[in-house]
């Protein structure tokens, strides 16, 4: 049975599928109203890199077919094979996204869907109305993003321009060109493909079997892998509006003298302790891109500070050029912008993205629902954001109170950006899909308003006060938990043992009791460990605890 996504949900593709062939279905439709449907490729900082991985009308696959433009078909009004093992290790992200050709915008367009097709198996299906949009002219649809392992993304964003902004927003640059001849579609594409899923009548999700393995030559003319052509009467290809030449928005600086020119469409090297493919970043994070390399021949600077205000070499005067060394070329990325170049803002396409490890932000505009947040846990916001105080009511004060649980919060609505931060902790997004989490209050600094939250007793004897307290965080979100240093992930084993006063969060499904090695702090007496109450986990394989390098 297909997941049924909201805007802003987000999974691991090994979660809905265990095969990497995918088949990718877009439905979009409005009186009057022409779109063109296409496939973002991009690269670790959200950019076109490389043009050849913008699969389009006028590019329907990608130099290696991992992503193929299919057309229309059961149903859909764009379709796209994806093969996730065969993309380039320099491709980050797949975007799909829908654009006006022509007058319109997206409020004009009625229900509309993105969903996936594994094995004959619909598995997701996000789905969209144009009530949900305004004046807006394109749709960022969906994503694929690589975060150590693929995953997909229900995004829903309206984009102000048409495709061509579109383009420009990602890097590219579109050169107008002379409207092709009108073109008879070749008979072979009359019918469809193998590997996609037959015509559906309203069914939600088609009925093909696994994904046959095409060879890599040009296919044959539609006969052993082809469904039996449909009589029809010949079509011809439309002519679009919008530009169909791409390009990187900026051409690369000239290399200087003695230099080999560097390939723009080849992929950096990895840093030290980077797995080559794989999205660096702690917790997710996508850092800033490195700086240019040093020129050919000079050793790169490390930790180089900005000349700007430095004192000249003995021996040089003020505005002097320093001497060269000779057959050394001048050191390159020096000045201001190469100083605040690894604390630039982390390229984001989703609701949550950490800074770094003490900052987070959160995109209001994505998801269509409010943050709830710790009250003076904002330090930057942008855009149209409003701020309210969240209170819990008198029986959920007197419940605080008398728990130590008790948040005070604000509540954040609008459409913009807030970052989030306090007092240098670290900060983890945990995402909730339909599962739960405990954690204290004392460790939560924000989290979605749609997840449900409450007090939850953990019963114990010989505890003062006769139990502990915790909250448990249900539904489908993203909590923030913030530590005091890096924590650690332990599976739950039946000899799983924690101090109360360590430990951050567990999974809901846990149980917990009372370790028979309690001993309450005495310090009148000699040889005491200076432990408290520590805690026995036990739960079936899956569950988890995370405890900090830190005693409360």
């Amino acid at each position: 049975m297909a997941r049924e996504f909201q805007r802003g949900h987000k999974a691991k593709i090994s979660d809905l599928t265990a095969g990497t062939d995918l088949y990718v279905g877009v439905s979009i439709a409005g009186p009057g109203l022409t779109f063109d449907i296409s496939c973002f490729g991009l690269d670790a900082n959200e950019q076109l890199s490389d043009d050849r991985y913008f699969v389009f009308y006028n590019q329907p696959k990608s130099p290696e077919e991992s992503i193929q433009q299919l057309g229309a078909q059961a149903g859909d009004s764009e379709s796209f094979r994806v093969t996730l093992d065969r993309i380039p290790a320099g491709i980050h992200r797949l975007s799909f996204t829908a654009s006006v050709d022509g007058a319109g915008q997206m409020s004009q367009i009625g229900p509309g869907y993105i969903r996936i097709v594994a094995g004959g198996e619909e598995v997701v299906r996000y789905s969209f109305t144009g009530s949900e949009f305004s004046t807006e002219r394109a749709l960022m649809i969906g994503d694929f993003y690589l975060k150590d392992v693929w995953r997909f993304a229900a995004v829903g964003q309206g984009f102000d321009g048409g495709l061509a902004a579109l383009l420009k927003n990602f890097g590219g640059e579109v050169a107008e060109e002379e409207a092709a001849p009108e073109q008879q579609v070749p008979a072979q594409a009359a019918g469809a493909p193998g590997f996609a899923p037959p015509p559906q009548a309203a069914a939600p999700a088609p009925s093909f079997g696994a994904p046959a393995q095409t060879p890599a030559q040009a296919p044959a003319p539609a006969a052993a892998f082809a469904a039996p052509p449909q009589p029809a009467a010949p079509q011809q290809q439309p002519v679009h509006s919008a530009p169909t030449m791409v390009g990187p928005l900026t051409t690369p600086p000239a290399a200087p003298y003695g230099q080999p020119p560097h390939p723009p469409q080849q992929p950096g090297p990895p840093s030290y302790g980077q797995v080559p493919g794989r999205q660096p970043g702690y917790g997710g994070q996508v850092p800033p891109p490195a700086p240019a390399p040093a020129p050919y021949g000079q050793q790169p600077t490390y930790g180089q500070q900005p000349s700007y205000g430095q004192q000249p070499p003995y021996g040089q005067a003020p505005g002097q050029a320093p001497a060269q060394v000779p057959g050394q070329q001048p050191a390159a990325g020096a000045g201001l912008a190469a100083a605040l170049q690894p604390y630039k803002e982390a390229p984001t396409g989703a609701r949550w993205t950490p800074q770094n490890q003490q900052l987070m932000r959160v995109d209001l505009s994505m998801g269509g629902q409010a943050v709830l947040a710790r009250q003076g846990s904002m330090v930057l916001y942008q855009g149209k954001v409003d701020f309210s105080y969240k209170g819990a009511g008198f029986a959920g004060r007197i419940v605080g109170n008398a728990t130590g649980q008790e948040m005070q919060l604000m509540r954040c609505t609008g459409r913009g950006q807030v970052f989030l931060a306090e007092t240098g902790a670290h900060l983890h997004a945990i995402e909730l899909q339909g599962d739960g989490i405990c954690v204290s209050a004392e460790n939560v600094l924000a989290f979605d308003e749609s997840l449900q939250h409450e007090v939850r007793r953990i019963e114990g004897h010989g505890i003062p006060g006769g139990a502990l307290f915790t909250m448990q965080f249900q539904g489908s979100g993203t909590v923030i938990v913030k530590t005091h240093g890096v924590p650690v992930v332990l599976p739950v084993t039946p000899t799983t043992f924690a101090d109360s006063n360590a430990i951050v969060a567990w999974s809901s499904a846990s149980q917990v009791i009372i370790s028979s090695q309690v001993r309450l702090r005495r310090n009148a007496y000699p040889g005491h460990s200076g432990e408290t109450v520590n805690l026995q986990f036990r739960g079936a394989p899956g569950n988890f605890i995370v405890v900090q390098p830190y005693e409360v």
